[in-house]
């Protein structure tokens, strides 16, 4: 792993305890090879989620006040899914600090955009944790004040992907797409989705997110990215 104090001028934020960054980057693969009393970062990440997603909406709130909840809904669902996430996380190389474990590593699950997605919500949660509500917001804006702004201009004047992504097959004779439900986490008020898409039958992309539809707009937009 590289030296963690890097990842904190990176964050732009600077850790009172940088033990609850060390365990913000901790993946449970590594727990279960190395360190079997340790913590993973599954709890870190379920607070960053929670956070990350109120700080994003309350930005968008004001950026758009004659805009009507569905566009604000929108909108934030392209902000905070799993690809926004994992982008930040890729240019922030985040992957080069997470604790894995070997076989996870071997596999590629540095860059697997499930496992950088959840490590940028598990460091959000610990800046929560560290430094308080206002450490945690001054950092979602710093970080993804490229994305806010791209949504302030439009660009996330939002596209369809589900629908853009089966006109897609269907002009390719594909017409078996399928999103499957593979676990809802968190309490009621607050749960979280993952869904994966599935063509063909062959599992294809995943996608997360605050409601079943939000996760599979994720997952068709994850699919529309590749090279189809």
């Amino acid at each position: 792993m590289e030296n963690i104090r890097q990842l904190e001028q990176k964050l732009g934020y600077h850790f009172n305890d940088i033990d609850i960054l060390k365990n913000a980057v901790t993946h449970s693969s590594y727990i279960k090879e190395h360190d079997r009393k340790g913590r993973s970062n599954e709890r870190l990440e379920f607070l960053g989620d929670a956070f990350f997603d109120a700080i994003i909406g309350e930005e968008l709130y004001k950026s758009f006040p004659d805009k009507e909840e569905g566009f604000l809904s929108r909108t934030r669902a392209t902000l905070v899914c799993e690809k926004s996430l994992a982008n930040e996380a890729r240019r922030l190389g985040i992957g080069e600090y997470i604790l894995l474990g070997n076989g996870e590593d071997h596999n590629g699950g540095r860059q697997r955009e499930s496992i950088l997605a959840d490590t940028m919500e598990a460091i959000l949660g610990a800046i929560y944790l560290d430094g308080g509500f206002d450490a945690v917001k001054r950092t979602v804006l710093f970080l993804f004040a490229d994305a806010i702004e791209d949504a302030r201009h439009g660009k996330y004047i939002i596209v369809d992907h589900k629908t853009a992504l089966q006109e897609k097959l269907q002009s390719r004779g594909i017409t078996n797409i399928k999103y499957t439900l593979l676990e809802e986490t968190g309490p009621d008020h607050d749960k979280t989705f993952m869904v994966r898409l599935e063509i063909d039958g062959k599992p294809m992309t995943k996608g997360k997110g605050k409601s079943k539809k939000q996760a599979e707009q994720c997952a068709a937009q994850a699919m529309l990215e590749r090279e189809l």
